[in-house]
């Protein structure tokens, strides 16, 4: 195209446009610049880029997969078949508010299973927090919880005021002192990573290499790993 056919589309001036690809400080608001992605049929990694380029912040709606998994990215689907294929590695799928979306074999044994709650329950933080299962909230499980609140509530800054969110935060204050407590620090984290032993009634001494990694293109996603970190650990996980 043109600049002047760009430029109607877009419906910015000629000479405006001009100035932007020369760089110029011009400042582009989100709007401009999304009407711009949009006469360009950019996608959306492409779009991204252009907001970085203009050192504007992109519109968090758009920023962001959401809550609702019919919104979530095709390749889910390929990200649970990694995460089952990773035993006897333990791993897990978080989505929004940690919803589990994977939790592998090797993960149960060692983690606990999720089986218990129901599907409107499968959150992380539910489970810990409100509904352990068996075995309640031990003190290893007690330092997982504040982990996963500290890291929750970053993400939850992002969506304040969202109804689904301040209804979860809600539900699980209203059942969980101990969230109510910590909740009220205001502590959060972003990166999740580090050695955890754990003492296993039949696999005996665990010590695990861990890491929470966000999946390229999947910003509210998390997926957490863990491998081995000596040989007897190593030797255990292998008996799965």
């Amino acid at each position: 195209m043109r600049r002047e056919e760009l430029a109607a589309l877009a419906g910015v001036g000629v000479s405006w446009y001009t100035w932007l690809e020369q760089g110029r400080d011009i400042n582009p608001s989100p709007e401009v610049l999304d009407a711009l992605a949009r006469a360009l049929r950019l996608d959306a990694a492409e779009r991204r880029t252009l907001f970085a380029l203009a050192r504007t912040e992109l519109p968090l709606a758009d920023d962001v997969a959401g809550t609702d998994p019919d919104r979530l990215d095709g390749n889910i689907d390929q990200l649970i078949a990694l995460v089952d294929s990773l035993h006897p590695n333990p791993a897990y799928l978080l989505g929004p508010m940690t919803r589990i979306l994977a939790w592998n074999r090797a993960a149960s044994v060692v983690l606990g299973s999720p089986n218990h709650l129901a599907p409107g329950r499968r959150y992380l933080l539910w489970w810990l927090m409100v509904d352990p299962g068996e075995g309640g909230l031990t003190p290893q499980r007690e330092g997982t919880a504040r982990l996963t609140l500290a890291r929750f509530r970053a993400e939850y800054a992002r969506h304040a005021g969202e109804q689904e969110y301040e209804e979860f935060v809600a539900q699980i204050r209203e059942r969980s002192e101990q969230f109510r407590d910590w909740w009220d620090e205001h502590e959060v984290i972003e990166a999740q990573r580090g050695t955890k032993v754990i003492e296993h009634p039949q696999l005996g001494t665990l010590r695990l290499h861990h890491a929470q990694t966000v999946p390229t293109g999947q910003p509210e996603l998390r997926m957490a790993v863990y491998a081995p970190a000596d040989e007897a650990t190593r030797t255990a996980l292998a008996t799965l």
